[in-house]
């Protein structure tokens, strides 16, 4: 465990809270039905992912804002990297939280290829000790993939998770909406045909707060895919951005900083 110091359905129906409405174009609280099947996103969106390396330069020229942000006061907060990632590429997120307050901590096991039972066991060990180093819930963060097991573990281990933030995972519509399945399956080969049965067992959100955060320039995984179907514990935030930028994004920071900031018992409201 390392502690970071320095740092589908045919039809859903979904709530949307837009970071920038104005900016954006989208409403507060605007519902909206998917009713086609989701797509993986369109070359166009993929080679503007390449904006994300701009962003990045914008981060380390200004950083993420953070003084403006409700400030922590020690909760512990997992951040899990996306598929192909380690936790170089969250460390900007990790970084800014944890100088609002928080303890967080990176998941610790390099490059994430997918999950087996060994990475699966050491992923809910550290789940479990640091829930016990703190005596309370553990936040968690993922990024893409990463946003799929914090669900999952959340779903298995409810009473030691607070919350769960996913950013662009695909989390809903189709499991093949995205642009990565041939690179995850070159590292997978044993990896069986997506079980749709199983995919779908998964939509529904796990028993605590669950805020998605999606954009819809995400070049990677399909916008409508990312987000969570509307009840009393899910949330949806729309960012302006790139897919691969969402760990250095402001507005990402923003919009968990003011629920990390809110009593979880009270859901997201």
């Amino acid at each position: 465990m390392r502690h970071d110091p320095g740092a589908a359905p045919a039809r859903v129906m979904t709530k949307v809270v837009s970071a920038t409405p104005v900016t954006m174009g989208v409403e507060n609280n605007e519902e909206f039905a998917m009713t086609e099947k989701p797509s993986a996103p369109s070359l166009g969106l993929l080679l503007g992912e390449s904006r994300a390396m701009l962003a990045y330069g914008r981060y380390l020229l200004r950083g993420l804002g953070h003084r403006q942000l409700p400030a922590g006061n020690g909760q512990p907060v997992l951040v899990l990297p996306g598929f192909g990632a380690s936790d170089a590429s969250t460390r900007p997120l990790r970084r800014a939280l944890t100088r609002l307050g928080y303890s967080v901590y990176g998941w610790a096991q390099g490059t994430n290829l997918g999950m087996n039972s060994k990475r699966k066991a050491m992923l809910v060990s550290q789940l479990q000790a640091i829930q016990t180093r703190h005596g309370q819930p553990v936040a968690l963060i993922g990024w893409s993939l990463g946003g799929v097991f914090a669900r999952e573990l959340a779903r298995a281990y409810p009473d030691r998770v607070s919350q769960v933030f996913t950013l662009g995972s695909p989390i809903n519509g189709d499991p093949e909406a995205n642009n990565v399945t041939t690179l995850f399956n070159l590292f997978n080969p044993k990896r069986p045909p997506p079980d749709r049965e199983a995919f779908e067992a998964r939509i529904p959100a796990p028993p605590v707060p669950c805020t998605a955060i999606f954009t819809r320039q995400d070049g990677i995984v399909s916008w409508q895919c990312s987000q969570e179907e509307d009840g009393p514990l899910t949330d949806n935030v729309e960012v302006q951005g790139t897919h691969v930028g969402l760990p250095w994004n402001p507005q990402v920071l923003a919009a968990i900083a003011e629920r990390l900031a809110r009593n979880p018992e009270k859901g997201n409201e």
